[in-house]
C-alpha cells in the first residue's frame, strides 16, 4: 500500500485540487492517488466514478 501525504498546507479553493486531463478531458481530483494515476497514461478513457461515467 502507498500512503500519501499532502505537501503543504490545504489549499483555499476547492477547484484547486482538480484539473482537467489532456487526453480526456475530464476533471482529476488531484487528492485522489488512484485518478492521478490512471490520468497520467498516455492512452486511456474517462474514468467511470460512483457508476457513471464523468
Amino acid at each position: 500500500m502507498i500512503t500519501g501525504r499532502r505537501n503543504g498546507g490545504p489549499l483555499e479553493n476547492e477547484a484547486d485540487y482538480f484539473y482537467l486531463s489532456p487526453i480526456c478531458g475530464q476533471p482529476v481530483d488531484m487528492q485522489d492517488l488512484s485518478q492521478v494515476m490512471w490520468h497520467d497514461r498516455p492512452v486511456h478513457y474517462r474514468l467511470e466514478i460512483d457508476g457513471r461515467h464523468h
